[in-house]
């Protein structure tokens, strides 16, 4: 098969990070008889530096000719420190998802037998952890108009706004997963005090009747918040607005035990991208020891979602879980034992992979 990806390796550690899934890309490639072509753009602080734009049109025809995007990281402390700064790299980031239709975030939390111990709970509430959001990306607070402040400055305002097809669209993508899962859906909300909560979960009320095989709970964003750290196995699919999943999805990500391990995907209609959910780290760019791992799972991830192919997920899948039983790792994970660069695990894995 024929595969067009584009690579957008953006700030901090993305260009070293999507430097090891390219390599592992092009392994599975070789073994299984695709044919794969890549094509680089610029986003994020880079693009910003280069052309003045987070998300240049040169970018976006990239991405928007492509079959899948690969995505490392954006945003810089040049511009994190400066509040006043009017062209910002996460703008390029909302402008890419709005532009290109990504409007279903899909984000996965697991644990790896070999690490679950370093996780920040308790064994016997992460060991076998399994369960996945569904974020909504390009509706709710962080696109809502009229946004702004007062003449003054001392006021400032965000619009919360979303339309039944935004969250029906979401919702049948959680309802479907679920029916390949344990069918059991969660639906978190604010409906207790937010209006487009209220329209959240009465358009999910509606849906469930389509899905009678899946059990479909309702539950506010605190108490997911909380019940997460409680009991997090208690979950298998969840479905949520934006800035809640923006929150929710973050605090899930340290279960497994390193932010560097969990991969991600944005589906939209035509367009899929894969990224780790990790950000820039600035600190450790250039140095060779950031962890690649979750970039390489969103790899395995594009291979299931973008073409269907779960025999080529599957065999990246298992050679990363190899790499943690083995130990070869990057220092965060590395527990004393011996740390590999960065370009080292990418090597290893690729080589494990053909064999």
């Amino acid at each position: 098969m024929e595969m067009n990806i584009a690579l957008l390796p953006g700030d901090g550690i993305g260009p070293e990070v999507i430097a090891q899934a390219v390599k592992v890309v092009k392994a599975v490639g070789q073994k299984f008889g695709h044919q794969i072509t890549f094509k680089e753009g610029l986003v994020g602080a880079c693009a910003i530096d280069a052309t003045g734009d987070p998300y240049p049109d040169a970018t976006h025809e990239i991405c928007a000719a492509s079959d899948a995007v690969l995505f490392g990281a954006i945003g810089d402390p040049k511009y994190d420190n400066d509040p006043k700064a009017k062209v910002r790299p996460e703008q390029g980031l909302l402008r890419m998802r709005q532009k290109l239709g990504l409007f279903a975030n899909v984000r996965p939390t697991f644990t790896f037998p070999s690490l679950v111990h370093k996780s920040p709970l308790k064994l016997e509430r992460v060991d076998g952890v399994d369960f996945v959001f569904f974020r909504e990306l390009t509706g709710g607070v962080y696109f809502g108009e009229p946004r702004g402040r007062n003449e003054q400055g001392t006021k400032a305002f965000d619009t919360n706004v979303y339309s039944k097809e935004e969250i029906v669209r979401l919702a049948r993508m959680g309802f479907e997963a679920a029916q390949k899962r344990r069918k059991l859906l969660t639906c978190v909300d604010k409906a207790n005090v937010m209006a487009t909560s209220r329209l959240w979960r009465e358009t999910v009320q509606e849906l469930a009747a389509e899905y009678p095989d899946v059990k479909v709970e309702y539950e506010f964003v605190d108490a997911v918040a909380m019940r997460l750290i409680q009991w997090p196995k208690a979950y298998d699919v969840l479905i949520t607005e934006n800035l809640f999943g923006d929150i929710l999805t973050d605090e899930a990500s340290v279960i497994s035990g390193s932010m560097g391990l969990m991969p991600s995907a944005s589906l939209g209609s035509k367009v899929k991208l894969f990224e780790p959910i990790h950000g820039s780290y600035p600190q450790a760019a250039g140095k060779d020891i950031a962890n690649p791992l979750a970039t390489v799972l969103s790899a395995a991830m594009m291979f299931e979602y973008a073409f269907d192919m779960k025999e080529e997920a599957q065999a990246i899948s298992d050679v990363v879980n190899l790499s943690l039983a083995e130990g070869v790792v990057t220092e965060d994970i590395a527990e004393g034992g011996k740390a590999y660069k960065t370009s080292e695990v990418g090597d290893w894995l690729a080589a494990k992979i053909l064999g």
